[in-house]
């Protein structure tokens, strides 16, 4: 694995910081049924972008941008994507049939290098922190992309662990508890003016599903244009994160390990050595921003639901996060981690919680140090696959 620092120097991100490096990253569609599909031809194409802001109060979320059609399909593929949706699930289905059997185990998944109640004391500011890994999938039929157009989704792995736990030795073990969350734009914002609508594909999933639905390719066989290829989920990168509040604000702050030196991949699909975003989730009761709407909105219990009131958005919390099709407001945040990190839940300053994603952070860069292999094979090592099997991250497009 290249030589990762066990202590990064830290500054706060510019714009200049997304200079990264391009990637390849081919994704596996997750099971597809129509209901699935659906959200995919929903959401392809639009930047969910919002004028107003969300955080501060519901008015400042209330309408959205559409952006220019730039991740439209070509008129062929659009026109098949319906006649493809049965080959490509039974075709689905028949391949994790046989990966079961055929799959080694790669790590030992009950084992973890989480080591609970290891934190005195835990910043209240700090709802929910853990590993986050970073993924994009290439376009159907593209296993290299070359620039971010021949991408068709990048994606957010949360692995949560305990608020008061800190990070040991080897892998960090399965405790199907992950989430999968899409990002339709592509790339992560990186300033205020940046934001669009990401939504919680999978929760509560383990690696071993991940393996099968998420990071490995598929071929499978269409009516209209024969052998079809989605290419597998390729790395981006991985690190720490945590989700804060700032009393009228939530806050999703990250700190990369890997790649231990960003390239052109990383920067340009918006990714900083630290960075964050605000989060602001969407009342599934209220009309949704025009063209991208989900065929089904996000099942929140009765409490949870009541918690919006009348209100259109409010701040995200890590409950939201826990349902299929959960839809929240990405925005970016040029500063950096200064907002989501420096501050506690009154909004004054408090460096507690930077404090506590540093030590983390140092804890996971020892921690992927030790696995064994390149930065790929650590990442994977961590999921409990082979990374032969996948992409390699790369810096480079």
């Amino acid at each position: 694995m290249p030589d990762t620092q066990s202590t990064k120097s830290r500054r706060s991100p510019t714009e200049d910081d997304a200079a990264g490096s391009k990637h390849d990253l081919e994704e596996k569609p997750a099971p597809d049924t129509k209901k699935q599909k659906t959200i995919e031809e929903t959401l392809e194409g639009s930047t969910g972008q919002e004028k107003n802001s969300t955080s501060k109060s519901e008015d400042n979320v209330d309408k959205s941008e559409k952006e220019p059609a730039e991740e439209k399909s070509e008129p062929t593929e659009k026109q098949n994507e319906d006649d493809e949706v049965a080959s490509r699930a039974d075709t689905k289905a028949e391949n994790n049939d046989q990966k079961e059997k055929t799959q080694p185990a790669t790590s030992d998944e009950s084992s973890s290098a989480v080591e609970e109640h290891s934190r005195k004391a835990v910043p209240s500011s700090i709802l929910e922190k853990g590993i986050i890994y970073f993924f994009f999938r290439g376009r159907v039929n593209i296993d290299s992309p070359s620039n971010v157009g021949d991408i068709q989704r990048s994606f957010m792995i949360l692995r949560p662990i305990a608020n008061d736990a800190k990070l040991g030795e080897g892998p960090i073990g399965d405790a199907g508890n992950s989430r999968l969350i899409a990002v339709p734009k592509k790339v992560f914002p990186t300033n205020g003016k940046e934001r669009w609508l990401a939504f919680v594909e999978k929760v509560d999933v383990s690696f071993k599903t991940l393996r099968e639905d998420f990071l490995s390719g598929e071929d499978y066989m269409t009516k209209t244009v024969g052998e079809r290829h989605t290419p597998a989920a390729q790395p981006a990168a991985e690190g720490v994160y945590a989700i804060t509040s700032t009393g009228r604000e939530s806050h999703l702050a990250y700190m990369i390990t890997l790649p231990s030196k960003l390239g052109e991949l990383q920067g340009e699909l918006g990714l900083k050595e630290e960075g964050s975003f605000v989060l602001s989730t969407r009342n599934p009761k209220s009309d949704a921003p025009r063209g991208i709407a989900l065929p089904e909105s996000a099942d929140y219990p009765k409490e949870v639901q009541n918690s919006f009131g009348s209100l259109r958005w409010q701040p995200t919390t890590p409950e939201h996060l826990n349902y299929i099709n959960s839809q929240f407001l990405l925005i970016g945040e040029s500063e950096g981690i200064a907002n989501a990190l420096e501050h506690g839940e009154d909004g004054k300053g408090d460096g507690k919680p930077r404090e506590e994603l540093e030590k983390l952070e140092d804890e996971d860069t020892h921690r992927m140090e030790a696995l064994k292999g390149d930065d790929s094979a650590a990442i994977f090592a961590d999921l409990g696959a082979r990374a032969g099997d996948y992409p390699k991250l790369e810096t480079t497009f």
